[in-house]
């Protein structure tokens, strides 16, 4: 990667965060699953006790995959594996989610009204981080969602060291994101979240090890973004430890529930 002069890194938030990939059912129109999501299923979630936040990350149904093509590493996202959104769940500490399990079981019931597969991630304490990298009032007006993958031959030290101490700074430091989240993950379980009459298939070869939120000012700015030099320096850097980055375009990110607190209406 290129060498640049010594940038503060952002302040960061830790919070403890789970991700879903949620896949909507196919015998039905695409949207009226992402109505339901958006609309009932979301109030499900909302009343959960114990939640700090939880977002909807709504992703376009066309997406080929946004990273540039890297050799020897997967950046076309498979058509058959292709996500349709994930709910980003933040709790506000380690113990709330076991004040949410009665709310869990609401939702455990209606997901079959609205997906067909569904995927439980999450990580220890401290392994998801916010970054302070936008101005008090600079706005997101496109994201990318990126999942990463770790190739086999690779240490999960080794790959988080790469996130927090090489990917970060570098994204960080190029001034245009408006918005950057990251995750690192456990190994991934089926039985954490395995819900009745929803597939929860998750092949060896299919699992992500971590992810990022990059939110920019407009679409200008993410295109510029993906077809500059940085994203080739990334590349470089992600190639060694990564066999798969499938960076999907972002819809819509709606936050039902803030600080602690329901809203009256979900904030884009």
């Amino acid at each position: 990667m290129s060498t640049s002069p010594a940038v503060a890194p952002p302040e960061v938030k830790k919070p403890l965060t789970s991700s879903i990939l949620l896949w909507v059912r196919t015998d039905q129109p695409r949207q009226t699953g992402m109505d339901h999501w958006k609309g009932p299923h979301s109030g499900i979630i909302s009343a959960t006790p114990g939640l700090e936040e939880y977002r909807q990350i709504h992703l376009a149904e066309h997406n080929p995959g946004r990273w540039p093509t890297i050799d020897g590493v997967q950046t076309a996202i498979p058509a058959d594996r292709k996500i349709d959104g994930v709910a980003e769940v933040t709790f506000q500490s380690a113990l709330a989610p076991l004040k949410g399990r009665e709310q869990t079981k609401l939702a455990y019931a209606d997901e079959i009204n609205v997906f067909r597969r569904t995927l439980l991630y999450t990580g220890p304490p401290n392994s998801s981080r916010w970054y302070d990298v936008a101005g008090p009032d600079e706005k997101v007006g496109a994201r990318v969602l990126v999942y990463l993958r770790r190739r086999d031959e690779a240490g999960a030290a080794e790959f988080r060291k790469l996130i927090k101490k090489q990917l970060v700074p570098a994204l960080a430091g190029t001034g245009v994101l408006k918005e950057l989240r990251t995750q690192t993950f456990l190994p991934w379980v089926e039985k954490l979240w395995d819900t009745p009459n929803v597939a929860h298939d998750n092949p060896h070869d299919q699992r992500f090890h971590a992810s990022l939120i990059l939110g920019f000012t407009d679409t200008a700015a993410r295109d510029a973004f993906f077809t500059g030099n940085v994203i080739q320096d990334l590349s470089a850097q992600l190639a060694p430890l990564v066999s798969a980055i499938h960076a999907y375009d972002v819809t819509a990110a709606l936050t039902y529930v803030k600080n602690g607190d329901i809203l009256p209406h979900y904030q884009e």
